[in-house]
This record gives structure tokens, sequence and C-alpha cells, in this order.
């Protein structure tokens, strides 16, 4: 039954994520922000609500555990699952944005977590404090960067003229359906992890996250099937910052979230900081600024190993 709720849970969630996206563009374009800034923070900030709920409602309903591995899982599965497939299915070429703004970003984002809950075995308010504020400085940044290069987001125009009460259902719709994703995805992880005879963290850092990234994952492959530019490392990168800098830091911002299992510290968190620091030598090595089949191989095996340890240890 376990299994049944973490699917309903997920599947609510997509569902959740993708109507809260589609009213925060028509919103958005009702107060005439510009493409760009839609782009690069609403469909960011709004893509991240599905991670920010579980997080939330696990923090508040006592499984830190959950709450802390949840961002940890995403970003490892984001590089070893989601990137590793797509370059196995097609190689990508890497923006040298990627090395000069994001990369740096990302790792600072992820020693700072570290730092953060190895001094202290928790993330305290000012902590999540730091870590949003951080995310909303490396937003400025970023959007100068994108002006000076006239980079324009892909936005969906046709939501322009989407009428207000339609907003208003979808908004509801949203809402509601993340909600009740979440309560059950976390609910069905607690049982899952008893069942199975291990820790909510390793059910966060596994299912919960491989869940979370599954929507990322069908779109990047569908794109890079169909020949088109395949994923832009730049906004897979920027996801793992908007999993630390808003999932986590408004999750602690709420409620301080404790380390209570110490897989997090010992093992799950390396791997995290592993993946993304593997990241340039691969960008480099051999091919410059290209990602192959065989570098998308060697992530997704890195990643098998990373599920295969989180289980077994």
């Amino acid at each position: 039954m376990s299994l049944v709720w973490i699917i309903l849970g997920l599947l609510l969630l997509v569902v959740g994520g993708e109507f809260l996206v589609r009213s925060s563009v028509a919103l958005s374009f009702k107060l005439n922000i510009s493409k760009m800034v839609i782009g690069m923070t609403v469909v960011s900030f709004a893509t991240s609500a599905p991670e920010l709920l579980v997080s939330l409602n696990a923090a508040l309903t006592g499984s830190p555990a959950i709450a802390i591995n949840n961002v940890i899982g995403s970003n490892i599965a984001n590089i070893g699952l989601v990137l590793g497939i797509t370059a196995l299915v097609s190689s990508i070429a890497v923006d040298k944005s990627f090395y000069k703004l994001n990369w740096p970003a990302m790792m600072l984002f992820s020693i700072v977590l570290y730092y953060f809950l190895n001094n202290d075995n928790q993330l305290s308010r000012i902590e999540g404090g730091v870590l949003f504020s951080a995310l909303i400085l490396f937003l400025v940044i970023l959007l100068k960067a994108a002006k000076k290069e006239k980079v324009v987001e892909e936005v969906d125009d046709n939501l322009a003229i989407v009428s207000n009460f339609k907003i208003s259902i979808w908004l509801l719709i949203g809402a509601t359906a993340l909600y009740f994703g979440s309560v059950w995805l976390v609910d069905g992880a607690k049982e899952l992890a008893t069942a199975l005879g291990v820790s909510d963290a390793v059910i966060a850092a596994t299912v919960i996250a491989i869940g979370t990234s599954v929507p990322e994952l069908a779109a990047s492959v569908i794109a890079a099937v169909k020949k088109e530019k395949a994923l832009s490392l730049g906004n897979l990168i920027g996801s793992n910052i908007f999993n630390i800098g808003s999932v986590l830091g408004l999750t602690s911002l709420v409620k301080t979230i404790e380390v209570t299992d110490a897989s997090i510290l010992t093992r799950d968190i390396y791997w995290m900081l592993a993946f993304a620091a593997v990241l340039i030598p691969l960008i480099f090595i051999p091919k410059r600024l290209n990602i192959s089949r065989y570098k998308g191989l060697l992530l997704v095996v890195s990643y098998g190993l990373f599920i295969f340890f989180a289980f077994t240890s």
C-alpha cells in the first residue's frame, strides 16, 4: 500500500507542478513581467514547488531526514540520472557560462549547505535565510548576465491571453494537488522505509528523488530524440541551486531542520558534492565543452552505485 501512496503522491505533484507553472506564468504576463524574467525566476520557483512542499511537509511532520535528503537525492539524480541518460541519447554541447557562473555557484551552495549541516547537525532559520538570500543574489547576477547576452528564455506566449478565472482555477488545482501529493508521498515513504527496514533518508534520496526527477528526465530525453537542444546544462545546474536555496532555505525558515540520520553527513552529502565536482573534468577531458555518450554512461553507472550503496550500507 505504501507504494500506491508514493505513486499517487508523485502523480499529484507532477499535475500540481504543471498547473502551478502555467498559472504563475499567465499571472506574470498579466503583471507585465518580461519573458526573460518569467523564464529565469517565476518558472524556476514554480518548478521547485513539488520539492518544497515535500520538504516542508516532512519537516513539519517530524521527518527531517526526508526534508534534507529530498534535496540531496534530487541534486544527485539531476546529474547522475537526468544528465547521464540524456547524454546517452545524444551528446550535449556545454556553454561557457556553465563554468564561469553556474557551476561555481552550485559548488558554493553545496559546500555552504555541507558546512551548515556539519557544523551543528541542523539547518537553522538564520542559515535558511542566508541560503535564500544567496539565491536571490544569484538570480540578480544571472539576470544581468542574460541581459548582456540578450538571452530570452522559452516561455509559452499563449499563456499571455489566459483569463483571470482560468488562472484562479489553475492555481486552486495546482495548490490542492501539491498539498495532497506531498502528504501522500511523505506518508508512503515512511511506510515503505519501515517495510524495507531502511531509514527515511534512504527512501528520500532514492525513491522520492527519482520520482521528482522523472518529469525533467522525460522532457530532456524527448528533446534529445528530436535532435533539439537536448538539455541546457545551465538550467539543470540552476535546478540544483534552487533546491538548496529555495527548498531547504524556505523550509528551514519555517522550521529548523535537524539532521536525524547519520548517513546524511557520512555518505549522501559527499555523493552530492562528488557528482557536482566531477562535471568540470567531464566537460574538459578529453573533448572540451562536450558531454559525450561515454561520459553519460559513466554518470549513470555512478548513479547506480549510489543507489546500491544507499540500500546496502
